[in-house]
């Protein structure tokens, strides 16, 4: 395990075995989580290698007993009896400290009762941010930062515009992010999606039509990061209604899409319900679309929704270990009146309102929506910030704020 960089998850999944029996690790495939989960567990079992299975397969109560814990059970979908054993287990003694289980997220979508319920509790681990790519997983996060009105510090190694549109393009996904080149990681977000809308997508909901998953999906990544009506996915990849919201909730079970819902409040009136639609890693886009750093950059809207999307997943990675426990949405007014791009609710209904701006020093303008919602939420409103692809921050009016998108991974001001 020489070489393992530390998430932000880690130390959430530490205090959780202290006081808990089971944890269920889920995420996108090839995000990491059998690596970070081996690293608090005493005993592997590597369920989908049949010499490890077997014994599993044929009693798994018996199994199991016995064995150092905590206990990894990696790829448990290949045995889904051991569910049941742990479930079991659990129920005969309840000490914290048993289990991790990592797998398919075919879990309790297929089981018509599931025997995880109060048991398994479950552990988002999404791609790699930038912050845990340079070794810097102890960073506070930014939403933990804006809800206390701390001072944002800017890292010394902050982008420009065409280094935040790298970074986006080297992904998440451990490999491709630590370990390959640009052409090779390109090569390689190419061979992950081709086994998604293949294999994994059969595997989870059975026959689908490869062909016709792939344009949607790629219909998708043209209007990630936006409000597209789903008319207007339906007919690029020539779906009716009916198999395009089954193709979406496979790839949301697949966690490879995300839906920012909207957010609602009696204050305001004729907001948009519809959800706003992302893909979970913004390298995804390039890797369906075969586009590069050049490409988007030559386009003002794939450039605008890549910079969004890749904010959106560093905001939702760390919104799992977040003190503020943040739920994230989005809000747009009818006719587009007042819009912004993310808004965090804390506790009590407070709320912290994003930006992403393409643009190195952005103006009051740029936060007139910022200012908007804080005149209409007054004490609700805890903080607005552009996040830019500039070099500075500063304030732009009353609680609100422009900074860097590094500001995302950087350490506090004192220090």
């Amino acid at each position: 395990m020489d070489g393992y960089r530390k998430r932000s998850a880690d130390r959430l999944i530490g205090e959780l075995l202290a006081e808990l029996p089971a944890l269920l690790i889920v995420g996108p495939r090839a995000t990491g989580k059998t690596t970070t989960a081996s690293r608090h567990a005493a005993t592997t079992i590597r369920l989908d290698r049949p010499g490890e299975a077997v014994a599993f397969q044929a009693d798994p109560d018996s199994a199991l007993r016995g064995l150092e814990e905590p206990v990894l059970l990696d790829e448990w979908q290949a045995v889904p009896g051991v569910l049941g054993a742990v479930k079991r287990a659990v129920d005969a003694e309840p000490r914290p400290g048993r289990f991790l289980l990592t797998g398919s997220v075919r879990a309790d979508l297929d089981a018509p009762t599931w025997p995880g319920t109060g048991r398994l509790v479950r552990v988002p681990l999404y791609g790699m941010t930038v912050a845990e790519r340079l070794g810097r997983s102890a960073t506070e996060p930014l939403l933990d930062r804006l809800s206390r009105g701390d001072d944002l510090a800017v890292p010394r190694d902050a982008p420009d515009l065409r280094g935040y549109v790298e970074l986006a393009l080297q992904s998440g996904f451990p490999e491709a992010a630590l370990s390959l080149s640009g052409r090779t990681r390109a090569r390689w977000l190419e061979s992950y999606l081709d086994q998604l809308l293949t294999r994994d997508a059969m595997r989870v909901a059975g026959p689908r039509d490869p062909a016709k998953l792939r344009r949607y999906f790629e219909a998708y990544a043209l209007n990630s990061a936006g409000l597209v009506e789903e008319k207007t996915l339906l007919e690029a990849a020539g779906l009716n209604r009916k198999t395009a919201t089954a193709y979406e909730q496979l790839l949301v079970n697949l966690l490879v899409v995300d839906r920012a819902q909207p957010w609602t409040s009696n204050r305001l009136k004729r907001l948009v319900r519809s959800p706003k639609r992302y893909l979970t890693d913004a390298a995804l886009l390039a890797g369906i679309l075969r586009v590069d750093a050049n490409a988007i950059l030559r386009e003002g809207d794939l450039l605008g929704r890549l910079l969004d999307t890749f904010v959106a997943s560093q905001l939702r990675a760390e919104s799992v270990v977040a003190e503020c426990r943040p739920r994230l949405y989005h809000l747009r007014q009818e006719q587009g009146r007042h819009e912004i791009d993310l808004l965090a609710e804390l506790s009590a209904t407070r709320v912290i309102a994003v930006e992403v701006k393409a643009s190195a020093a952005p103006r009051a303008d740029d936060a007139r929506h910022l200012t908007w919602l804080r005149d209409q939420l007054g004490e609700r409103f805890v903080r607005g910030v552009v996040l830019h692809t500039g070099p500075r921050a500063y304030a732009i009016d009353d609680r609100v704020l422009a900074a860097p998108i590094a500001t995302l991974w950087s350490r506090p001001a004192a220090s």
